[in-house]
């Protein structure tokens, strides 16, 4: 119920939508009770005492009463559906915004599959919720409480006898309600779980393909797509009893009344059209309790699905993203000190780190996969944030530095290159959104990507595809380097920027780099001699840990790890590359 309130606690802001709305129920409602009286007019009255001048003026109040209750029907859905969907444009605007204030390690645990399902599935269920919980439940209670006082002022003994199976239903209602939560799960998780796996196949098919797996795939998801198949069945064959059930229970009220009645006409307590009326009543009483059924399977739904989107919603953001200082002017002067950093094992990626890297420095990061380099810039933009020691920016440690101001003077080149499902112009202008067309082919000539985007049909109006499928990997790489030029910013972080290239292409990419990186801090990781060998230090990270820095050539004379890295590894490509030229 907690949840259930809390998504009705959305419709707190707009509260005269909310009095319009309810101003039309009720006089919507008030409206059902005329025909009734006007039955038991007829009957009683008009035709056996042939006032046949009576019998239009009571046709036309009837037929005006319908009117007047449709019309209002009509004012309500609009108002309603107007009304929900400014809540539901509220919530999942809420559920996007806190979805981008959440930190990596929450994304980290999260199937994609499993996010997406909530905002696509979860929330149009708690949409159903407010619009049917609104529209059919706020209807169908005023319905209930107005036909059923004037059942007790038209007559107090039937009106009673129809109120025999109301226990039985509320026991009945109640039984489903405590068992349904579970059943509702079951579904939302296995439909999570099924489009975890389908948001996971679709984004590698290439896999599948490549590794004709084909059958195998099908197999499991098959065995999650029966998953979702069971549940629903189960949750439906418990449906298939519970609704049939309690109608029989208001059918039992209705042939209650009528046996009640028909006595009741025999001993001359009421009139025919007493009678009539009364069943008519009795109709207009039972309709919503249907309703109510109908509409307790919809909130039980909704409840699972509330669940899963205030998880989200009171999942803990980043700490302090808008919040923080801001420095009028960044030199580029980084500071690690005693740094150590866990994603949450007890093995951690980054061990009591020490580094310097003076405003203006290129410094390098190599060692082995798994070293934790990457962790490292990651800490230094606050994706994570370290456990213990401390890493400054001209001094001020980045943990009081604001998380958006910080991100913005950071350029970032990741090693897998992420592309939108937009135009190059539209990936190349999220750095700077007033770019020029000439700033945008002026940082292409200098990430060697100005000639592939000329060729193209569209040039940087040519549609990349999703993740930049219908790009080579080179090509993506590439504009992911022009994208961080045009930000130009006071401090570089390149993580494995040019890993993806051919040598030539290569060389002619750490050309521009070697420009832009003139007078500004960069973080470079590489395993290519050539792209860290010009570095003004060189830090070796093995196992979470700074095993041993300098320069190319002091660290070459040491004869230790770098230059174990270099006889293996590093000195190859150094081989191949000498070769080539």
């Amino acid at each position: 119920m907690k949840t259930i309130l809390r998504v009705f606690s959305y419709l707190r802001r707009y509260p005269r939508m909310a009095v319009a709305q309810l101003a039309c129920a009720v006089t919507g409602t008030l409206m059902v009770i005329v025909f009734p009286g006007v039955t038991r007019e007829v009957m009683d009255v008009v035709v056996p005492n042939q006032q046949w001048d009576r019998l239009t003026p009571l046709a036309l109040l009837a037929l005006g009463a319908y009117f007047a209750q449709h019309l209002c029907n009509s004012l309500r859905i609009r108002l309603n559906n107007t009304f929900e969907q400014k809540v539901i444009y509220d919530l999942r605007s809420d559920l996007y915004e806190r979805l981008q204030t959440l930190p990596l390690r929450w994304f980290d645990n999260r199937p994609t599959g499993d996010v997406m399902t909530t905002v696509s599935e979860d929330v149009p269920s708690v949409e159903r919720v407010l619009i049917d919980g609104v529209e059919q439940g706020l209807v169908a209670l005023m319905q209930i409480l107005i036909v059923g006082i004037f059942m007790f002022q038209a007559d107090a003994r039937l009106a009673l006898v129809a109120m025999v199976p109301m226990p039985f239903l509320m026991a009945g209602a109640v039984a489903y309600t405590h068992s349904a939560r579970e059943r509702h799960r079951r579904v939302r998780r296995a439909s999570s779980a099924l489009n975890s796996l389908l948001h996971d196949n679709v984004a590698g098919m290439r896999q599948i393909k490549a590794y004709a797996i084909e059958a195998a795939e099908h197999a499991r998801y098959n065995r999650a797509s029966d998953a979702l198949r069971q549940a629903t069945l189960h949750l439906m064959k418990v449906w298939s009893v519970y609704r049939p059930g309690m109608n029989f229970l208001t059918s039992c009220g209705f042939v209650l009344v009528l046996w009640n009645g028909a006595h009741a006409l025999m001993e001359g307590r009421i009139e025919k059209g007493d009678l009539a009326a009364f069943l008519l009543l009795l109709t207009y009483f039972y309709q919503p309790i249907e309703s109510l059924h109908q509409l307790n399977q919809i909130l039980q739904s909704g409840r699972a699905a509330g669940e899963r989107v205030f998880e989200i919603l009171d999942s803990e953001p980043e700490a302090d993203t808008e919040g923080g200082r801001e420095l009028d002017q960044l030199r580029g002067e980084v500071s690690y000190e005693d740094v150590s950093f866990s994603y949450g094992g007890k093995i951690p990626a980054v061990r009591n780190v020490t580094l310097q890297a003076h405003a203006g420095q290129m410094v390098a990061l190599v060692g082995p996969t798994g070293a934790g380099k990457s962790t490292l810039i990651n800490l230094l933009t606050r994706f994570y944030e370290y456990d213990s020691g401390v890493i400054t920016i001209d001094g001020v440690p980045v943990k009081e530095l604001n998380k958006r101001w910080l991100r913005t003077h950071i350029g970032y080149v990741t090693q897998e290159s992420f592309m939108f499902n937009g135009t190059v112009r539209e990936n190349l202008v999220i750095a700077q959104k007033d770019a020029t067309e000439e700033d945008l082919w002026r940082v292409l000539e200098s990430a060697n990507a100005a000639d592939f985007v000329r060729r193209m049909a569209d040039g940087l109006d040519t549609r990349v595809g999703e993740r930049g499928v219908k790009l080579s990997v080179g090509e993506k790489q590439r504009l992911s380097i022009a994208r961080a030029l045009l930000r130009n910013p006071p401090i570089l972080l390149l993580d494995e920027a040019t890993a993806s290239v051919d040598t030539q292409t290569e060389r002619q990419i750490q050309q521009a780099l070697d420009r832009l990186m003139d007078h500004r801090t960069s973080f470079v990781i590489a395993h290519r001699l050539s792209t860290v060998r010009h570095a003004d230090c060189i830090y070796v990270v093995e196992q979470g840990a700074v095993r041993e820095h300098g320069t190319h050539e002091e660290l070459i004379a040491r004869d230790g790890l770098y230059a174990e890295l270099c006889r293996t590894s590093l000195m190859e490509t150094e081989t191949r590359e000498l070769a080539a030229s």
